[in-house]
């Protein structure tokens, strides 16, 4: 007799899997690589492993017992299983645990998870009489007018909203179990709305109590669907709310390359207090801008008059946030009908220009641009070299805490236009360089390299950032250009020469830089300038970042 076919199931993975009746010598039923554990409902089921799955692309937590947020075929490879080639699988639904641990097996590295509702184990299915294609295998028909759904690529995500975030909940007894469960609601709506991708922001969870906890990292979910279920699954602590002691471990140990944190990429801790914190949350504040991390607190319920007496400190928010210029401080009523408070906390996560206690190539670097000025530029072309300049320029933060810039026009004699503590924005900058007058005699690159390490950087010598140098030559310097430039690499400054129409190549090679063919540009004519912009540009962030491993 034939087997009896049930109605087609709609499964979260967007896959659509039959649900065959009697479990024993059935078919095994052909999944995608990423299906995973929660979207098969069956205590066991065969399923069928599609062949040349991406390694790099599985995501899975835990060892021989799997959350079923992983995913199937990376769990079956995972445990050996199968390989690369596919194959049945034979699936067993398991209770929710704790501590799901990480284990490097088989090409796989799974990743830790403290707590899911559900779990799954693999074992060796039975052979497969069709062959695996990544799509769902069923001999129903669907529905007249209706469309099998696609399995969905793995999502990009918001890529105007590149930034690393952890959510720092109250999970102490001030908020309450009620209240808990309203703060994970708007902390799931917020995450939605961010747009969290593999090319997005990515999130974590941090739950402060008595102790705090880690509840999943930067890089245990990529998708917010994911997100959504692992803030659902987060269980109420209770204890004294130790907000500074929580916001201290965050910043500690929760933004590493380990545990997800990207490269370049803004990290974030959104606060969570309702009420007030019982402990001091100032030197919190201050290690988490030591570490680069921008701090914003979202206060909920304010303290009232009569309560203040109960305040360790009154103005626990202006000390905790990055900066106290009111963007970094955020304020709700209470924890209901906070819809409307979602989308302008989403604009501010996403505003990269006012982070300005990450530490990024954009607001941690002091860039000098030496500026040829001799006779064979001419005035036209004088004017395209500043525009060069200011292109470069205009991509950094430039603020008193942020990227500095300075420039020095060269003849013969040095000029200095304006120093790195002139100007602390970025209009100002700009304006200044576009009304740089040109010098006009002979070219002395040499001397105006020891000029600027001298005038402009030794000034500088006590700075944060990191120090670069920019020169721009149309021709060939009257003088040794190669001591100084050594000179100037000694003392910590990166060199990019940049040189047109007459400049020598091999100046241009002794002024840069190692590697040299990275640190050294050259273009016959003046408009060559434009397309050398972003090269240098990746040039700064390349040595930024390497300086910061």
């Amino acid at each position: 007799m034939a087997a009896a076919w049930l109605p087609l199931l709609c499964l979260g993975a967007g896959l659509l899997l039959p649900e065959r009746a009697g479990g024993q010598g059935a078919v095994p039923v052909a999944i995608t690589c990423f299906t995973r554990g929660l979207d098969i409902r069956k205590e066991k089921i065969d399923v069928l492993c599609p062949s040349d799955c991406p390694l790099e692309e599985f995501s899975v937590f835990g060892n021989i017992v799997y959350a079923s947020v992983s995913s199937i075929c990376g769990a079956a490879v995972h445990k050996g299983v199968i390989g690369s080639a596919g194959g049945p699988v034979r699936v067993y639904s398991l209770p929710g645990r704790e501590n799901y641990s990480s284990v490097v097996a088989n090409g796989i590295e799974s990743q830790t998870l403290s707590r899911w509702s559900a779990s799954f184990t693999v074992t060796k299915g039975k052979a497969a009489t069709q062959e695996a294609t990544g799509q769902a295998v069923s001999t129903a028909q669907p529905p007249a007018g209706k469309r099998l759904k696609k399995t969905p690529n793995k999502k990009a995500g918001n890529k105007d909203c590149k930034a690393d975030i952890a959510f720092l909940i109250d999970g102490s007894f001030n908020i309450g179990q009620r209240r808990f469960n309203l703060q994970k609601n708007f902390v799931g709506k917020v995450a939605l709305m961010l747009g969290i991708g593999t090319e997005g922001p990515h999130v974590g969870l941090v739950q402060a109590s008595e102790h705090p906890k880690i509840e999943f990292y930067l890089k245990n979910f990529t998708s917010a669907k994911d997100v959504l279920f692992a803030i659902k699954e987060v269980g109420f602590r209770g204890g004294n709310s130790n907000t500074g002691k929580a916001l201290k471990h965050t910043a500690q140990k929760f933004f590493t390359a380990e545990t997800g944190v990207r490269k370049g990429i803004p990290k974030v801790v959104v606060v969570f207090i309702d009420g007030w914190p019982s402990d001091d949350i100032e030197e919190a504040g201050i290690v988490a801008r030591e570490f680069g991390v921008n701090v914003f607190i979202v206060s909920v319920a304010k303290p009232i008059p009569e309560e203040l007496g109960m305040v360790q400190d009154v103005a626990f928010i202006d000390k905790a946030v990055c900066r106290n210029n009111g963007f970094f401080s955020y304020h709700m009523p209470n924890w209901f009908g906070t819809t409307k408070y979602v989308k302008p906390l989403v604009q501010k996560l996403c505003t990269h220009e006012q982070m300005m206690c990450s530490k990024t190539c954009y607001n941690s670097v002091n860039i000098a641009f030496l500026i040829d000025g001799s006779s064979s530029v001419g005035e036209s072309n004088f004017r395209t070299m500043l525009e060069f300049v200011s292109n470069i320029a205009q991509t950094f933060e430039i603020s008193d805490i942020g990227a500095k810039i300075a420039a020095v026009q060269f003849t013969y004699d040095q000029r200095t236009e304006f120093t790195f503590t002139d100007y602390s924005t970025k209009e100002n900058v700009l304006a200044v360089i576009r009304n740089i007058r040109y010098m006009s005699g002979g070219t002395a690159t040499g001397d105006a390299i020891s000029f600027t390490v001298r005038n402009v950087f030794g000034p500088m010598r006590d700075s944060p950032n990191k120090n670069f140098l920019v020169v721009v030559t149309d021709g060939q310097s009257y003088d040794d250009v190669r001591g100084p430039a050594a000179a100037a690499h000694d003392a910590g400054i990166t060199i990019f020469s940049v040189g047109v129409a007459w400049a020598p190549l091999d100046d241009l090679r002794d002024m840069a830089s190692k590697p040299k063919e990275s640190h050294a540009f050259f273009t016959r004519e003046f408009s060559g300038l434009e397309p050398i912009v972003s090269d240098v540009i990746r040039g700064i962030c390349r040595d930024f970042l390497e300086s910061q491993q």
